[in-house]
């Protein structure tokens, strides 16, 4: 697949650091596996990650934190 924002690259299987926000909260996630380009590091995230991504976030948004930083567990 090549990258649909700079159309450079392919894109290959790698690990990216995701960012959400909900006021007041902001997550980030470190060391989520994603195919990523090379050129540009826009990444892209399977079903199943995205998945875990937003439960993650929404983990973070019920405890009440305004900035939290987590390591992706698959």
């Amino acid at each position: 697949m090549r990258c649909a924002l700079c159309r450079s690259m392919q894109v290959a299987p790698g690990r990216t650091t995701v960012t959400l926000q909900r006021d007041p909260t902001t997550v980030v996630i470190k060391d989520v596996p994603a195919e990523v380009c090379g050129a540009c590091g826009e990444y892209y995230l399977s079903e199943d990650v995205a998945r875990a991504v937003m439960t993650m976030g929404e983990g973070a948004v019920a405890r009440g934190a305004e900035v939290e930083i987590l390591r992706f567990v698959a």
